[in-house]
């Protein structure tokens, strides 16, 4: 058998910063979710801000039923991010869900584990998206079925927009929206977007609609607010992250008002 060097214990410890990072940001997302952890390390992480993920329990297909059915585990999600330790923000990461199951009650959800930190849902940050682009008139493109998309249509007029349009692909199941092309996502926004609209909400937390946001803008001639791109900019202005992102769409270059 070969030596084996006697085993030293430091007298002393390195010193230890407050924190790994400076911020922190906590995302709650689908067991089947394929987009929103690509999309928060390209538009959240940095070597400032970390972003720590727990997967809940999520059965397709995408109805207003199966959607509810995650209520329960937000809590015990939330928990697990980072046990006992704060967080600077938590997004719960599905636009139908969050508007089904409400804001309100997702909130409470999230602070019965995480007292006090604030919470993001994508359709609240959509609304603060589109409020600080100055819309009034809005289009919507959702890749769900007509039963899934009904409950959206009246969340944002719930929060005083005029919906010139509202299209939906009437797809059942959040794996396929993920695989929906961005380029593809270009044309359907020229064709979802009314004359009418001072800009275009597309939802869906598992579509790859933030990369083609700058695409969809130069097409439309208008701005593009998406689920993960708004969560993504309400993220980094609750760590006070200023920066703008330019290349993610004209909303990562506004303040949070």
């Amino acid at each position: 058998m070969k030596y084996l060097p006697e085993i030293r214990l430091t007298p002393t410890r390195p010193a230890l910063d407050k924190r790994p990072l400076d911020k922190r940001v906590g995302l709650i997302i689908l067991a089947t979710d394929h987009t929103t952890e690509p999309d928060f390390r390209r538009m959240v992480a940095n070597d400032r801000i970390g972003v720590y993920v727990a997967r809940i329990p999520y059965a397709n297909p995408t109805t207003p039923e199966n959607l509810r059915k995650m209520q329960p585990s937000l809590t015990a999600g939330a928990a697990l991010i980072l046990p006992d330790e704060p967080l600077d923000a938590i997004c719960y990461s599905c636009t139908s869900a969050s508007v089904v199951i409400g804001d309100a009650e997702i909130e409470a959800a999230v602070q019965a584990a995480k007292p006090g930190v604030p919470v993001v849902t994508p359709p609240m940050a959509g609304v603060r998206g589109l409020k600080a682009l100055g819309a009034r008139t809005i289009s919507i493109l959702t890749p769900y079925t007509v039963e899934t998309s009904r409950p959206m249509a009246a969340y944002f007029a719930a929060h005083g927009f005029d919906i010139a349009s509202f299209t939906c692909l009437g797809f059942e199941d959040d794996r396929e929206m993920a695989r929906i092309a961005p380029a593809s996502l270009v044309d359907l926004a020229v064709k979802a977007t009314d004359a009418q609209a001072d800009a275009l909400f597309v939802s869906c937390t598992a579509l790859r609609a933030a990369l083609a946001v700058v695409g969809m803008e130069e097409a439309i001639g208008r701005p593009v607010v998406t689920s993960n791109q708004a969560t993504a900019w309400n993220c980094l202005r609750l760590c006070g992250d200023e920066e703008p992102r330019a290349e993610f769409g004209r909303l990562m270059t506004l303040p949070l008002n």
